[in-house]
């Protein structure tokens, strides 16, 4: 195929009207420029029929001469290029041709030592047309890169985890937009991370480097794309910040765009101001207009011709004819409120549409017509020219004989040309109906939200559930209770364990649009939807010392319409009242959408910003603008754009348009029927939360996990959580388990104070010597025979076996921790007269005296009661095991006065959470 001979990434202008809208095209004073830019740049075909279609469309010998820097190297490819740009405090360096020289682009971008590489490729056959363009993003980060290896069993990366998805969406929401209709060769990006050094992030580079890489291959991107993430720390906006620096960071903001306009951002924030947030995106907006300029220079020097003669559009006499047949009956169609009555309309309309033109002579459903129909222009200059036919008879046997094809009428359609101009001509009667009217489908202006109703505690067993409706867009969020084992695992390249509280999982079943479909993973809209609303969610959830539980909120979308994760981040902020959870406020989320070129319909110009948009509104639309927060501030927000892009002015005013909307929604939220439960379900699990001493930790694990284990069967316990740092944690469905397994583990973590008295305890085994006694599980001590009787003993079997529970009282703790307990001392003596019985008792605490070089004492232990804290806050707090300090025989002070112990309780604090309170 030829290549326009003007190509260039500078000579796109023309193209990017392509790849506005289809409304554009409509207009009457646009209705031939678009025929004659391709004229004008002689669009012609080498080859035709149908082997044309199947034809590797490449730039020919007559376009662009190579410049002298883009040299063919060895092996045929381009001579390696690097450039340094600078983005921030410091440079990214830009190198290709180095590596990847036969895709049709390849670049590696390196910050700091985190080095990204992306390749572009394009299929040589055009697939079949689509209102969608065919690009697919893999991004994949090699544990490699960071000196790793997966922790998988093949030891190999597999199928990418979901972080890696949601980069795979930054990477193609800005590049789409730029793409011109009418480019049907599926496109490929593939981005690898292939060194990783902890403190650059690898996001935004693959943003950059995915935009740099097509905008040097042959495909027709009308402007070159780059990317940064915008933190700010203090005062101080800061471009591409370290990952030590968006620590301290209140903003992580990723934006895209060109020189001159946004097409993405995407970021969250901790209740950020609109003014904030929109002096964030113009710092992040001038580096990326820094970012383009250099692109440009390095497209020029090392930059592919685009492939401008594989774009096929429609015929623009076929946009009259579908106008003609059904402008009266769109007028009608686009009045109707529902959104079934209204697809089922147009499908109805279509079909019409089809019949018609068919019944006329104009359509044909040869999949080869669209390749040959391009303009009336061209066709009638490939007639002009002499086709060599071969007449059989007048070669010789063997030979290929061709015989001549009847050419198809210049005016003959194909079927899918005529669905994709029906789409744009209903996009176009939509946005005149709404500039001029002033109205949308269902009657609301611009700035109107659509009814609101919730319903909370629609689940009985359920530890939390909201039925959140708006419109025609429903979700249903299930809010469910657990344990650290119920946390997701998070393997990144840090080589860092993370374990997430709190995530959102974001299902959007086929059925909620009234279709049929395959129910399988979650797809990358899902996941990427799933992320927004948990981000949106996460500045208000209670810190783990006030709530220790892991929050789990699912939100299935029932019926769509448009905005089902902003209706996800709404219900599932009701979820999380009814469950208990002591959230720090409410958020409320809103899809905002625009019509950008209002003149075109009779505005004055004015970009035309719309609240709460429905589905049609969103396809018919230049942007799509979620903003999840509440009356202060900005928590989530994620912006896409169909058209080339907007500016900071029309950005403030959606901005501020939606903190409107959010108001609305949030009193709507507080008229919930019934409302939250706002306290803990009966099903949900109990957690008490106990502090050890880290040193005694082992004891309650014990070897291989046996005695943790057995605590739990023992005493009935769902699961019992230890950390190093001597936290531990219970979990249970009731509560006299959960206060049996505390017992055990106050006796197996109690710090032995001289002087205590331990009743009714088991002799374990007896030696010559003496008896060991079990004062707590695993806890033993040897009572001498000495100390068994007020009198001589000559063998302690003679009056006690195994099994016997006697009385001890603790006496002694040596300097290896072993207990000296004594039965004599709480023996009653009968024989000693009461003079007797004073000088004894003067001769024991002279005894005591002397011993004190061995013997270890402490302060008393002192017990609390249990407090109750405000029902607000669904805590109890209760006393637990001691932190004490060990007792040694280095510790001189005097031992406390002998008291019962039931059982053992410190000055430690811990709490129980529980829906009693």
């Amino acid at each position: 195929m030829l290549a326009c001979p003007s190509s260039s990434l500078h000579g796109l202008t023309t193209l990017q009207r392509h790849s506005q809208p289809s409304h554009f095209l409509l207009s009457k004073p646009l209705f031939f420029p678009r025929l004659a830019a391709s004229h004008k740049c002689n669009f012609r075909s080498l080859l035709s029929g149908n082997n044309r279609r199947r034809s590797a469309v490449r730039a020919s010998a007559d376009s662009p001469e190579v410049p002298e820097s883009v040299g063919v190297g060895d092996g045929g490819g381009l001579q390696p290029y690097s450039v340094k740009i600078p983005v921030g405090d410091r440079h990214i360096l830009v190198e290709t041709a180095h590596i990847g020289r036969q895709a049709s682009g390849s670049v590696t971008v390196t910050d700091g030592e985190t080095i990204v590489y992306t390749t572009v490729c394009l299929d040589d056959v055009p697939c079949e047309p689509s209102d969608f363009f065919p690009l697919s993003v893999i991004y994949q980060e090699r544990f490699s890169a960071a000196g790793r290896t997966s922790g998988g069993f093949f030891k190999r990366e597999g199928k990418i985890k979901d972080h890696e998805v949601l980069i795979c969406r930054l990477i193609d929401r800005p590049l789409r937009p730029t793409m011109p209709k009418g480019f049907y060769h599926e496109t490929q990006i593939l981005s690898w991370v292939l060194s990783y050094d902890g403190l650059h992030s690898p996001d935004s580079l693959a943003i950059t480097a995915a935009g740099i890489a097509v905008a040097l291959s042959e495909v027709p991107m009308s402007k070159a794309v780059a990317g940064v993430r915008v933190g700010l720390v203090g005062d101080k906006y800061i471009v591409n910040p370290t990952t030590e620096e968006m620590e301290h960071s209140e903003l992580d903001l990723l934006l895209a765009g060109t020189d001159n306009a946004i097409l993405m951002i995407e970021g969250y924030s901790n209740f950020l101001p609109e003014e904030k947030l929109l002096k964030a995106v113009e710092v992040g907006q001038d580096a990326v207009r820094a970012i383009c300029n250099e692109v440009e220079a390095l497209v020029k020097k090392c930059g592919k011709p685009k492939m401008l003669d594989a774009i096929k559009l429609p015929p623009p006499e076929l946009y009259e004819h579908v106008e003609a047949i059904a402008s009266d009956e769109l007028v009608k169609v686009l009045q109707i409120r529902n959104k079934i009555p209204r697809r089922k309309a147009l499908s109805s309309l279509e079909e019409k549409v089809l019949k018609i033109l068919t019944e006329n002579g104009f359509v044909s459903n040869d999949s080869t017509l669209r390749s040959n129909s391009e303009t009336i222009a061209e066709i009638l200059e490939v007639e002009d020219e002499d086709e060599e036919v071969i007449v059989d008879g007048e070669v010789d046997e063997g030979d290929v004989h061709i015989k001549p094809t009847p050419r198809k009428p210049a005016l003959l359609f194909s079927e899918v040309d005529v669905k994709l101009v029906f789409k744009e001509v209903t996009s176009k009667y939509w946005r005149k109906r709404m500039v001029e009217g002033g109205k949308r489908s269902d009657g609301r202006t611009p700035d109107g939200i659509r009814p609101i109703y919730s319903r909370c505690g629609l689940l009985p067993r359920a530890h939390g559930s909201t039925l959140f409706t708006r419109g025609e867009t429903q979700a249903l969020a299930v809010v469910t209770l657990g344990d650290k084992q119920m946390a997701q695992r998070i393997d990144s390249l840090d080589g860092v364990d993370e374990f997430k509280r709190f995530y959102l999982q974001y299902s959007f079943p086929p059925s909620c649009v009234g279709e049929v479909g395959r129910i399988g993973a979650p797809s990358r809209r899902e996941i990427g939807h799933g992320m927004l609303a948990e981000r949106s969610l996460e500045p208000i959830l209670p810190s783990e010392d006030d709530f220790p539980y892991t929050i789990r909120v699912e939100s299935t979308i029932t019926e769509s319409n448009g905005s089902s994760s902003m209706a996800s981040v709404c219900g599932g902020c009701l979820a999380l009242q009814d469950a208990g959870v002591p959230i720090k406020g409410s958020i409320a989320g809103i899809a905002m959408g625009m019509v950008l070129d209002t003149k075109e319909f009779g505005g004055d110009g004015t970009p035309l910003i719309l609240s709460d948009i429905t589905g049609s509104e969103d396809a018919s639309g230049d942007m799509d603008f979620k903003v999840a927060g509440n009356e202060d501030g900005i928590t989530a927000f994620q912006m896409d754009i169909k058209v080339g892009g907007i500016t900071l002015p029309i950005m403030r005013k959606a901005l501020l348009q939606a903190r409107d909307g959010r108001k609305h929604i949030l009193g709507a939220m507080m008229n919930s029927s019934p409302p939250p439960a706002k306290r803990l379900s009966k099903y949900a699990p109990l957690i008490h939360v106990m502090k050890v001493r880290p040193d005694r930790i082992n004891l309650i694990i014990g070897s291989g996990g046996k005695k943790v284990k057995s605590i739990i069967e023992e005493s009935g316990v769902d699961t019992i959580d230890t950390e190093d740092d001597g936290t531990v944690k219970i979990f249970a469905k009731d509560l006299p388990s959960l206060e049996k397994s505390k017992a055990i583990i106050n006796s197996l973590t109690m710090v032995p104070t001289i002087g205590d008295i331990y009743r009714s305890c088991e002799i374990k085994s007896i030696a010559s010597y003496g008896v060991f006694v079990e004062i707590a599980p695993g806890r033993e001590g040897l009572c001498h025979i000495s100390e068994l009787s007020s009198g001589w003993l000559p063998k302690a079997e003679d009056v006690f076996k195994v099994g016997d529970r006697i009385d001890v009282k603790l006496i002694e703790i040596n300097e290896k921790g072993q207990l000296r307990l004594s039965h004599r001392a709480l023996l009653p003596d009968t024989e000693a007269s009461p003079k007797d019985g004073l000088v004894e008792e003067k001769t024991e605490q002279s005894k005591d005296k002397s011993s004190t070089p061995n013997v270890t004492a402490s302060s008393k232990r002192s017990s609390e009661d249990d407090s109750v804290l405000p029902s607000k806050k669904f805590v109890r707090r209760l006393v637990s095991s001691s932190l004490d300090k060990p007792f040694t025989n280095k510790d001189k002070t005097k031992k406390s006065s002998n008291k019962a112990v039931g059982s053992v309780s410190g000055k430690d604090e811990s709490s129980l959470v529980s829906g009693e309170a």
